[in-house]
């Protein structure tokens, strides 16, 4: 009976939609993957940020499903129900346990990420019209990039990001969320990575005709050669 009412509804799909929408699946997964996944951490910050999202995923699924179940239940002969269980335990019970569940858990998990003061390293992220100046500790004093980041594998890294122009958005979405670059305002941010590697990172706000182009890269050594590895000076920067 539910294939049948399945059939029923896909049957109303324009021909070419109902074609090709099986080619949706694979374009769908392929998006989660990239440089720029935020699905495939390389750090404990994003590591719970990614495990928020596919609870949120199995959540929305098991709710899709049952709202499909109820639909095709529709289509059956006319029944008996009880005002009390649709309106009090599935209208408003159900409801406000799901919603509380979620905003536990995005609390939960939102606090596990926030920096702390626990003697974590820290860098400068400067954002302008339109690139990344970066500055960090190096063996003989402060290290200033254009477009890289240094940072050590397996210690905290709390990024301080600033802007002189307009308000931007500092994102190394394999490491941490984001957060704004507002004028005349600092922003802190925790970021850790697991292993040594590059990674990608992006302005994730719109900041002008230039925005598509700013992007800059974070370089995590070994624990063992930072900051001895940094360069001396921006210019001194091969990557």
């Amino acid at each position: 009976m539910l294939i049948s009412h399945m059939r029923m509804l896909l049957d109303v799909l324009p021909y070419p939609i109902k074609r090709l929408a099986p080619l949706a699946v694979p374009f769908g997964l392929a998006g989660c993957d990239g440089g720029l996944s935020a699905l495939a951490p390389a750090g404990p910050d994003a590591a719970e940020i990614a495990g928020l999202w596919w609870a949120l995923l199995a959540g929305a699924t098991l709710l899709t499903l049952f709202v499909v179940a109820l639909l095709v239940l529709a289509f059956g002969p006319p029944r008996a129900v009880s005002e009390r269980r649709w309106t009090y335990g599935l209208g408003l019970g159900f409801s406000l346990g799901v919603l509380a569940a979620v905003l536990a858990t995005g609390l939960w998990v939102g606090e596990r990420i926030l920096p702390r003061d626990d003697g974590a390293i820290e860098v400068h992220a400067h954002a302008y019209q339109w690139g990344w100046r970066f500055t960090q500790p190096g063996a003989d004093g402060p290290v200033e990039t254009e477009g890289v980041l240094h940072i050590p594998a397996n210690r905290p890294v709390d990024v301080l990001v600033t802007t002189e122009d307009v308000i931007h958005a500092f994102w190394v979405p394999r490491l941490a969320g984001k957060i704004d670059a507002i004028p005349g305002r600092a922003n802190r941010l925790r970021l850790e990575a697991d292993t040594a590697g590059t990674l990608s990172g992006i302005c994730a706000e719109f900041c002008g005709i230039g925005h598509a182009g700013m992007r800059f890269i974070v370089i995590v050594h070994d624990a063992e050669d930072w900051p001895d590895a940094l360069p001396a000076s921006a210019g001194d920067t091969d990557e």
